[in-house]
């Protein structure tokens, strides 16, 4: 049994009730009366305990909650004395979070081992039976250290949202974006899960990259797959792979994009176009943190950081019976709104000043700057189609300007009026590109109610949007 060679105290650390939330120690141990003692310790001094009596079960727990510290023991099978599961499972620990700190429990004698464990990652050790203030005091410092590199972390995705290289373009100087911003810089470090919403080309996707490369997943990849024009007999095969032979066409093996993101981020856009039958098996791999190829019943952990898009109200959509409650329960566990193009106008001549270097450069062209009156159009104009309508405009305003700047004529916005009247001159193409853009301006950016009153499918309107740059 554990022993005390001094009187302790049984108030909680000044250093720990600084913390809004008590500090979360997970311990493993195949013996209940070590657990017993842990709790019996811990407990009054402000933390809280999770116990587990085998590596299986640390692992597990581990997958889906938050700790502090880690105490382990090295040894689970009756009468083994190697330390090897307890190492393997150090090690385990060591490579999915290298913050995490864990404390290795070894009996009297074997320095051997705790030797080992510290050169596999691990932070301390102690001896059975423990000196219940050397444990204390080692937990305390521990849990500390890793608070304040958690903190350090923070604070670093902020400077890095200011000064990172190679991220995403995230322009965002507008009133109407600080409480974005500030979201994205408190949960960029952590894994937890995002749903950004917001009308189509509002910049969903440059907000996901910005997310993940602010993220300790940053040196891992971010894998895209737009759900929303997955057709229904590919869905499962496109995220989750198949084996060969599965179905006629499966010649050989396929990696799912979910096995590609392992140990990174995967981003699911348009998620809210997601069949209704197909949404009960992505929802079981969020649960489960584990997934099948088609064909296979072989199951396979997945470790994905989810970021996920929609243009939908999917309260709305859950009330109707079109998504699944509790899959959106799974992926909005952060909801980062992004307001429209026309509620942010502040950040337009930023944003048309990028995407004219952007493009001047791709096509070589000596455009350097705008016509005071060319400004003024795009300040005006409403921007049905988003940041993504304006790359477009301003991609096609750099092919088209004859001059070192671009004057309101090349940006092509104020002449869909005298368009419509001369349609029998327009190529098909050009019509089909005009009545798109006024449905999506009539229904302020709503691709569902736009597609019905053109008589397309949501896919379809996807697809002459892409086409199209709206």
């Amino acid at each position: 049994m554990p022993t005390s060679t001094k009187s302790r105290e049984t108030t909680v650390p000044a250093a720990l009730t600084k913390t809004v939330q008590a500090p979360r120690i997970l311990a493993a141990d195949d013996q209940q009366h070590i657990l017993d003692a842990i709790q019996l310790l811990l407990k009054p001094e402000g933390y809280r305990v999770d116990v587990v009596r085998s590596p299986e079960f640390a692992r597990e727990a581990l997958s889906t909650s938050q700790y502090d510290a880690v105490l382990i023991d090295l040894n689970y099978t009756r009468d083994t004395t190697s330390g090897r599961e307890g190492l393997d499972l150090l090690s385990q620990i060591v490579a999915l979070d290298s913050t995490l700190p864990v404390i290795v429990m070894t009996a009297w004698g074997n320095v051997d081992l705790a030797v080992e464990a510290m050169r596999r990652g691990a932070r301390d050790f102690i001896q059975k039976p423990w000196e219940n203030e050397r444990l204390l005091s080692i937990l305390r410092t521990q849990v500390e250290l890793h608070r304040a590199l958690q903190e350090a972390e923070r604070l670093t995705a902020e400077n890095r949202l200011l000064n990172a290289q190679g991220r995403p373009e995230l322009i965002a100087a507008a009133p109407g974006m600080v409480p974005v911003l500030e979201t994205i810089t408190r949960i960029a470090p952590s894994d937890a899960n995002v749903l950004i919403t917001g009308e189509h080309g509002t910049g969903k996707e440059v907000v996901a990259r910005t997310i993940h490369s602010l993220s300790l997943r940053s040196g891992r990849p971010l894998i895209t797959v737009n759900t929303g024009g997955l057709a229904e007999g590919v869905f499962e095969s496109e995220l989750f792979g198949h084996v060969k032979g599965a179905f006629t066409d499966a010649r050989i093996d396929r990696i799912g994009r979910f096995e590609l993101a392992h140990s990174g981020t995967i981003f699911l856009d348009e998620v809210g176009n997601v069949p209704i039958h197909q949404q009960a098996k992505l929802l079981r791999v969020l649960e489960s943190r584990e997934m099948e190829r088609v064909g296979s019943s072989r199951s396979k952990s997945i470790d994905v950081r989810v970021i996920s898009a929609t243009n939908i109200d999917l309260q709305g959509a859950c009330q109707s019976g079109q998504f699944r409650e509790d899959l959106l329960f799974r992926l909005n566990t952060v909801e980062l709104h992004l307001p429209a193009l026309r509620e942010r106008k502040e950040d337009i001549p930023a944003l048309a000043t990028h995407f004219l270097s952007q493009y001047a450069t791709r096509y070589r062209r000596q455009v350097k700057g705008f016509d005071p009156a060319a400004l003024q159009v795009l300040l005006q104009y409403a921007w049905p189609g988003n940041v993504r309508e304006l790359e477009h405009t301003l991609e096609r305003a750099v092919l088209m300007c004859r001059t070192d700047q671009i004057q309101p004529g090349d940006l092509g916005l104020n002449s869909q009026r005298s368009q419509a009247h001369n349609m029998e001159e327009l190529s098909l193409e050009t019509v089909e590109s005009i009545l798109i853009r006024k449905a999506l301006q009539r229904f302020q950016g709503n691709v569902s109610q736009a597609a019905e009153a053109l008589g397309l499918s949501r896919g379809a309107l996807y697809r002459r949007m892409e086409k199209y740059g709206l």
